[in-house]
């Protein structure tokens, strides 16, 4: 009984108690409802508030813009009106000017036209005086014609003849003296700088030959060096393509070889078997290979040095390897390599003073004969190949043509060109500068006076200064003063063109004419 009260009390107070939850319940809702309503109203004023105040402010700058453009537009309306307005005035002003020009224009019109009338009538009276003059001269010819006893046209080729020989005479005489002074004045001037260029070019010069001689300690090196039946002499001859020759000489054996390279490579190959002691083939092989890879470093290392020495870093590594072979080659006795490095002293001197390249000129000197390198295994001249070679490792085309030029095989296009030549023919033809036989000497001596003798009105010529110049004496009776130049010029061709000389040649022509009375 009083588990059923609790439990009917209990269902009581929890009616109770839900009743009064959602009555609490619902005006907290209504609560919450009205505070949401009041915060939208908040928030919908305040939006309005700044929707107000954003509208202001767009009006206020729309405003201020409307004013700025108004400001600007009114600005460019006056520069533009201005603008119309100086244009209109200068078109004002030009159609004045053409207006005033229109009327100076119909003067000058009117003032032509008489001009026109007076110089018609003018003509006329020159005309009508021109036939008067025409015959006054043809009657005045006539007279003429009939006391000279010459027609007009043997009259004419007279006096045409007569003009045309003094204007030779003239002619002739106005090119001897401007030759003559030309050539003085080049002369002294190329005296002044080849003198001053080879004062300053100070080089050695070595003479070279054909064979080389290697000294032995004893004289039974010579029986190790033949070998057993020959074979060390055959193998060492035949890894270095040269000759060796062990003859009676005391203590020596001479390598030959017209190669200069491999006669070097030789020399130095025997000079290390003979001082290790060691000599059989295979020891010969072993040598031999390793002085040619030694051989191959020293003239990589004399290409360098040599480019380094001039100024001139920057050549191909093979025009370099070129020039290291020039060391060891010869021509007429004097070596390339120093020849060609005086070349490009000579020639960087003379450049500066003529205010040319001084680095190309150099250059071109110290390459010009590049060719020697190579030219026992190519066809065609030195010069040529050099060019060629060049030509191909991409130097600078003064360059190659100025060595193409230097034997003048192909005209130069450049005062460097020149300027090579003659550096060439200074070092090529200084006292002992290149050996010549005697007998060579004779024949080119005579050869040159045969030359200057087979010309029409040459009496006697002579070689001097050792074959540097030829003098020649001409009959006066057969040879003008006026013709010597041309004689010069001519025997000064025929002789480059038949003869070959280091150098140059100096063709001097005398004309003398005496004339002899005896007083009785």
């Amino acid at each position: 009984m009083n588990v059923l009260v609790f439990i009917i009390l209990l269902l009581l107070f929890s009616g109770i108690f839900f009743l009064l939850g959602y009555i609490l319940s619902d005006k907290i809702k209504e609560k919450k409802r009205k505070e949401a309503l009041k915060s939208a109203e908040d928030i919908i004023s305040e939006a309005k508030r700044e929707a107000e105040h954003i509208k202001e402010e767009a009006r206020r700058e729309a405003r201020d813009t409307l004013d700025r453009m108004r400001i600007e537009f009114e600005k460019e309306t006056r520069s533009v009106k201005k603008d119309l307005q100086h244009r209109e005035r200068r078109i004002m002003e030009k159609e004045n000017a053409l207006d005033r020009k229109s009327e100076l224009l119909g003067k000058k019109e009117q003032e032509l036209y008489r001009r026109e009338r007076e110089l018609q009538q003018r003509e006329r009276a020159v005309r009508a005086k021109e036939e008067r003059y025409t015959q006054l001269i043809e009657e005045q010819t006539k007279k003429l014609e009939e006391i000279s006893g010459m027609t007009r046209e043997e009259a004419k080729q007279m006096l045409i003849s007569s003009l045309e020989n003094e204007a030779r005479r003239e002619a002739a005489q106005l090119i001897r003296e401007i030759k003559e002074k030309a050539k003085e004045e080049a002369e002294k001037e190329a005296k002044r700088i080849i003198s001053e260029a080879i004062q300053r070019c100070a080089t050695d010069h070595v003479v070279e030959t054909t064979v080389s001689v290697i000294d032995l300690p004893n004289d039974d090196m010579k029986g190790r060096i033949i070998g057993r039946e020959g074979r060390n002499i055959r193998t060492f001859e035949t890894l270095t393509g040269v000759e060796v020759i062990v003859d009676d000489t005391p203590e020596a054996v001479t390598i030959s070889s017209f190669d200069p390279i491999r006669r070097e490579i030789a020399r130095i190959a025997l000079e290390k078997l003979i001082k290790d002691g060691r000599i059989h083939p295979a020891r010969i092989e072993e040598v031999v290979e390793k002085t040619k890879k030694e051989m191959e470093e020293i003239i990589r290392n004399v290409g360098e040095e040599t480019a380094l020495e001039l100024g001139i870093p920057d050549l191909h590594p093979e025009i370099k390897k070129l020039l290291g072979r020039l060391k060891y080659r010869t021509s007429y006795g004097q070596n390339v390599l120093l020849h060609s490095k005086e070349v490009a002293y000579l020639a960087g001197i003379m450049a500066g003073e003529l205010k040319l390249d001084v680095l190309t000129a150099k250059r071109a000197g110290l390459l010009h004969d590049i060719g020697k390198a190579l030219d026992q295994h190519h066809e065609g001249t030195h010069a040529l190949i050099g060019a060629d070679i060049l030509r191909r490792y991409g130097e600078d085309p003064v360059v190659v043509n100025a060595v193409a030029a230097h034997h003048e095989e192909v005209e130069p296009e450049s005062p460097i060109a020149v300027l090579i030549q003659a550096a060439d023919a200074i070092s090529g033809s200084r006292p002992g500068a290149r050996r010549e036989t005697l007998e060579a000497y004779i024949k080119r001596v005579e050869k040159l006076e045969e030359i200057a003798s087979s010309f029409d009105g040459v009496g006697k010529a002579y070689a001097m200064q050792a074959g540097r110049e030829i003098r020649i004496i001409v009959e006066p009776d057969r040879v003008s003063d006026e013709d010597l130049s041309t004689l010069a010029s001519e025997i000064a061709e025929k002789i480059q063109r038949e003869l070959r000389y280091p150098g140059q040649i100096k063709v001097t022509v005398i004309r003398e004419k005496r004339a002899v009375e005896y007083a009785k």
